[in-house]
């Protein structure tokens, strides 16, 4: 039976926070389909590098690490311009995020800068900054937002309120950038704990409200990637919830 599954050989991909966490996992999985990776990090230089080495051990001159700060646009053409030693950029995933609580009897001007910087105000002018790149060669750009951008989480409102934001950027770029560009969005419910802790008593609350009873993997999104980058050429403007269940429900 004939594979009719497009190739990705020889495509690129920048993948924004991909030292760790979630995007090393998505960067790992776009290589082993076939493309080059662009792995930008911010301070995790040693991660960033460690994961570079691994990638060009399995395919030589095949991923390359980039540093910038998303709270300075001005960096973004450079940021761009690492993938033309592949000819070029095809994907723009937008995974790097700032997340912490922010009450509001203690938030201040700096968390909403961070927060929204971050996780909005980068994702749209790293966008801009891609955007020749992508119209010419037909690529996508992919939006990592959040379940709650759609359901608020107690005590994040900056935060909820940047992947909200972030949610209708992808949908309103999917207009604006048609027909040459696809964006679509990936809302992963619990995949990771947060890196600063959660009690137990919180993590069963949470897991109480997921149909499937479980956390997800990073996997699960990197596959979601795939799926939209790979498989869904008539994909656009979609945000694919990958929660277990939880925005079904809630």
């Amino acid at each position: 039976m004939q594979d009719n599954t497009p190739s990705l050989a020889g495509k690129t991909v920048l993948v924004t926070g991909a030292a760790r966490r979630i995007g090393a996992t998505i960067a790992d999985r776009l290589h082993g389909a076939g493309m080059n990776v662009v792995i930008h990090y911010r301070h995790s230089g040693e991660e960033a590098q460690a994961l570079s080495t691994k990638l060009n051990a399995r395919r030589p001159d095949s991923a390359v690490t980039a540093q910038a700060d998303l709270l300075a646009p001005d960096g973004f053409p450079s940021l761009i311009k690492t993938a033309e030693q592949w000819g070029g950029l095809d994907v723009l995933i937008n995974n790097a995020s700032s997340f912490y609580p922010t009450p509001m009897s203690e938030a201040d001007e700096n968390q909403w800068d961070d927060l929204i910087g971050s996780n909005l105000k980068g994702p749209f002018f790293l966008a801009q900054a891609a955007m020749e790149n992508l119209r010419n060669r037909r690529g996508q750009i992919i939006n990592i937002i959040d379940i709650h951008a759609f359901r608020p989480l107690g005590e994040h409102p900056i935060y909820c309120a940047a992947k909200a934001g972030l949610a209708m950027l992808t949908r309103s770029l999917a207009k604006e950038l048609a027909p040459w560009v696809r964006v679509n969005g990936i809302a992963p419910g619990a995949i990771l704990w947060p890196e600063q802790g959660m009690d137990d008593a919180t993590r069963r609350h949470v897991l109480d409200r997921v149909p499937l009873q479980c956390t997800g993997k990073p996997e699960d999104i990197a596959a979601a990637a795939l799926f939209l980058i790979r498989d869904a050429p008539y994909v656009n403007g979609h945000i694919l919830p990958v929660d277990g269940g939880r925005s079904a429900v809630e």
